[in-house]
């Protein structure tokens, strides 16, 4: 089954590399049978379906995922093998398609406004002269 990550994007199916083994954690005498956990692996350095930019880009967001240009995901939540199967291959969907959203636009610089500057001096008075009834009367 193909990967639909976006408009732009799809990864075919013989791309993507299962793994299988034993969930942890507790269970009765079916868990120490049936290989439940999936491993998810997809080779993102030698994909042909991904342009050069999006490689580059992905190469670049997700590099603390990357091992060996490798991404991987583990799904072992579920009981069944199958819906451990579509919580990996979402996990792998959205990674990616968070990897190739474009980022926030640049901030602009802007300066305060005339009545910011009028209420933030103002309320510097008013602070200043509440401290300034609190001090003793001098002594002169």
């Amino acid at each position: 089954m193909d990967l639909e990550v976006n408009n732009s994007l799809t990864i075919p199916a013989s791309e993507l590399r299962w793994r299988f083994s034993r969930s942890s954690g507790p269970g009765g005498q079916h868990v120490n049978t049936s290989d439940s956990r999936v491993e998810l692996s997809w080779d993102v350095t030698g994909s042909p379906s991904l342009r050069e930019d999006q490689r580059e880009s992905l190469g670049r967001r997700l590099e603390g995922r990357l091992t060996g240009g490798v991404l991987t995901v583990a799904a072992s939540e579920r009981r069944s093998q199958l819906r451990n199967r579509e919580a990996a291959a979402a996990r792998l969907v959205h990674l990616v398609a968070e990897a190739l959203a474009p980022g926030p636009a640049a901030r602009r610089k802007t300066s305060p406004t005339r009545g910011s500057t009028r209420r933030r001096l103002a309320g510097k008075k008013l602070r200043s002269a509440t401290k300034q009834q609190r001090r003793r009367p001098s002594a002169e």
